[in-house]
């Protein structure tokens, strides 16, 4: 993720070098005795702080591992196979007090392994050690074995091969395979290229191929094979058994099955290994990985340098599939911020400025810039949060800092900085939104990784001409971004209309008394949508559940009608579609790793732009913070004249309006704002006591 700097060279390189992740077997293998040195569950980790709910009352056994086991020397190398789960820090494996790797860093179920290299096992007694992090984190280890083949025979015992096409379009198919044994654990691989060419991009249980095609060598055993490719596509499934020595064949196709017309799916939070220094992914990793997932305008930003994918994409063959942005994520001691697109050879901006203003100004004088995005807003880096208490008013959208926020969009929405609640940060926008500011929300992946955190799980989809993924016009989407003709999916995605006229980003006039707002729900058939929310000026006023879907098999999840009485006053409207999240290893939606609760739901999110309601019909849009501001300068801030003039208002522009009070030096816990607010209307009384509770 964003900030962290650890360089994870042993992970990777062990990565590089062709060490794969194996399935646990029988201790008798073809012909090749397995050395059990652990077959039960073994929880590591601390006792008073668990770190999830699901491991309240499972004790650990502690924060170390040694099992001492005898065993027998080796000329040659071996391969040692771990089934681990919810690994989300570096545990490192020392072998007779010779360091070999880490555990594989995904909180997934899987086996990892790892090469012993020649001398290194003992003839009689030998310790294998597990030694913990220095942060919290529990984890579980399910059995520990040696293979005393080199880790080509262990994990090449037979080979399949296997085609990924268009079920409508017969042809090579960029897509991401995902493998798991009879247990579920994600499965021991070894991908076969040809003439040492990368062509695909390989993890445990993972494999990302650019054309549709992979030859991999597996263990004997029994598997299932997934077939994706993100968000708008099905999923194929095939049950695989494979004995020794035997080659299989597989053939599975894909179908589109979320319509997204008119709209390109973009990545803007995209990093590297290469680049960025930390994660495992390499450019030509990358560009595969984006081309498996389906994203069609995926933005380069890693930390503090101007990268182009370009030349990645034309030397995999990947040109047709995706129109690749040059940014930058300027990482700074205050904070970081997307830019994006920059031109070739533009200086990188100063990252060393904390000053917001002088920031932005570095951010705005790079050649070709056009967006800024504030990314991970409630995430701490360098000790800074950029929306902490101590910089951020969550309610009014206040900046403690100092001048107005200048950022043109925002994570609504990061798949690998989640938060414990994921509203918060919703709440954040909402604030700004009702402050008067024109901030698009954004979804992102923030991915560094192949396979750990999903490039383009978090995504957003950008109003832009879609016939050519390879072609498309960058300018006209970075322009739809700032005019919030966006929209923000993970794992569904949401569209609304006012009138069946106006859409997301559009200020909608001339309503009558009561007007119609449409919401359509879509996904995959893979992923369910069971409840679609409908906030005004932050405010949630409707909710629907859904009970089947409205048009199976044709990725429209729910068509939700509401009739709405148009307010005294202007406002904004946003969508918010939720349902479970996806558990299946092919799409599995990880969890936060800044948690603020040890109580974690998964969830499916998708969330419109707003729709700006001109209620009050003057042809433009007046935010929450603007009526306030013309409410306190006619009648003043003593309670006295302003509640009943805050009357036909809504909580928004009474919470503005309590700032604005507090602002020209009114006391809210004095006698003379308590007694009256007992008497004023509901939504004044709700929106100064959430002002005055961030004053406490």
């Amino acid at each position: 993720m964003a900030g962290t700097w650890r360089f994870h060279f042993s992970r990777f390189a062990l990565l590089l070098f062709g060490f794969a992740v194996a399935v646990a077997k029988p201790d008798s293998i073809a012909g090749a005795t397995t050395l059990a040195i652990s077959d039960r569950r073994i929880h590591l980790g601390t006792e008073a702080t668990p770190e999830w709910d699901w491991f309240k009352g499972d004790k650990p056994e502690g924060r170390r591992l040694d099992l001492h086991f005898d065993g027998h020397s080796n000329a040659v190398e071996a391969t040692l196979l771990i089934r681990q789960d919810d690994v989300r820090q570096e545990w490192f494996i020392e072998l007779n007090g010779r360091r070999l790797g880490m555990l594989f860093l995904m909180e997934a179920d899987l086996v990892s392994a790892i090469g012993i290299p020649p001398g290194v096992l003992r003839e009689g007694a030998n310790l294998l050690s597990v030694t913990p992090p220095k942060a919290n984190n529990d984890i579980v280890i399910h059995r520990v074995e040696i293979d005393p083949r080199p880790m080509s025979q262990a994990v090449g015992e037979a080979t399949v091969a296997i085609t990924v096409t268009d079920v409508d379009a017969p042809g090579p198919l960029p897509c991401r395979l995902t493998i798991v044994e009879s247990h579920g654990s994600l499965a021991c691989l070894r991908s076969v290229t040809n003439g040492g060419e990368l062509s695909l991009a390989s993890r445990p249980g993972v494999v990302y191929s650019g054309n549709g095609r992979a030859q991999l060598g597996l263990r004997a055993g029994d598997y299932t094979v997934y077939a994706s490719r993100g968000f708008e596509w099905s999923v194929a499934t095939q049950q695989l058994h494979m004995a020794v020595g035997q080659t299989a064949r597989l053939s599975m196709s894909l179908r589109r099955e979320v319509p997204t017309p008119g709209f390109v799916s973009c990545d803007t939070h995209v990093h590297t290994f290469t680049h960025s220094r930390h994660g495992d992914a390499s450019v030509e990793e990358r560009v595969l990985t984006l081309a498996g997932e389906g994203i069609e305008l995926p933005i380069a930003t890693d930390h503090n340098l101007n990268i182009d994918y370009s030349e990645a994409r034309r030397r995999l063959d990947l040109v047709k599939w995706f129109t690749p942005v040059t940014g930058n994520e300027v990482t700074t001691p205050a904070g970081h911020f997307n830019l994006f697109p920059v031109e070739p050879g533009a200086a990188v901006p100063d990252f060393t400025v904390t000053d917001w203003p002088r920031l932005m100004s570095s951010l705005r004088a790079t050649p070709g810039a056009q967006v800024v995005v504030l990314n991970h807003p409630r995430n701490v880096h360098d000790k800074f949060q950029p929306f902490a208490g101590t910089n951020f008013n969550p309610v009014t959208g206040d900046n403690k800092r100092g001048p107005d926020f200048s950022f043109d969009a925002m994570e609504l929405i990061n798949s690998s900085a989640q938060q414990s609640d994921y509203l918060l940060v919703f709440r954040d926008w909402f604030a700004l939104l009702n402050h008067g500011y024109r901030v698009t929300a954004i979804g992102s992946s923030d991915s560094h990784d192949v396979s750990r955190y999903i490039v383009g799980q978090g995504r957003t989809y950008l109003e832009c001409a879609d016939a050519e993924p390879g072609r498309l016009d960058v300018a006209a989407a970075c322009s739809n971004l700032i005019a919030g003709r966006a929209l923000v999916s993970l794992g569904l995605l949401a569209q609304m209309i006012v009138e069946d006229r106006f859409h997301v980003g559009d200020l909608a006039t001339h309503l009558g008394d009561e007007f119609h707002v449409r919401v359509e729900v879509l996904g995959p058939s893979w992923v369910t949508a069971t409840n679609v929310m409908l906030f005004v000026d932050g405010v949630k006023i409707r909710e629907t559940s859904i009970l089947v879907p409205a048009k199976p098999g044709h990725g429209i999840k729910a068509v939700v009608n509401w009739n709405i009485r148009r307010p005294t006053h202007d406002v904004h409207l946003v969508a918010v579609a939720t349902g479970p999240g996806v558990t299946a290893p092919f799409w599995a939606i990880p969890r936060p790793y800044q948690p603020t609760s040890t109580r974690w739901i998964s969830r499916v999110i998708a969330a419109t732009n707003p729709i700006w309601i001109d209620a009050d019909g003057d042809g433009q849009f007046t935010s929450a913070r603007g009526y306030a501001r013309l409410l306190v300068a006619k009648y003043g801030s003593a309670p006295a004249k302003l509640f009943p003039a805050l009357m036909s208002f809504d909580e928004a522009v009474a919470a503005q309006a309590a700032s604005l009070c507090v602002a020209a030096g009114g006391d809210l816990a004095s006698p003379e704002f308590t007694e009256l607010l007992k008497s004023a209307a509901s939504a004044t009384q709700k929106g100064f006591a959430s002002y005055a509770a961030t004053l406490r």
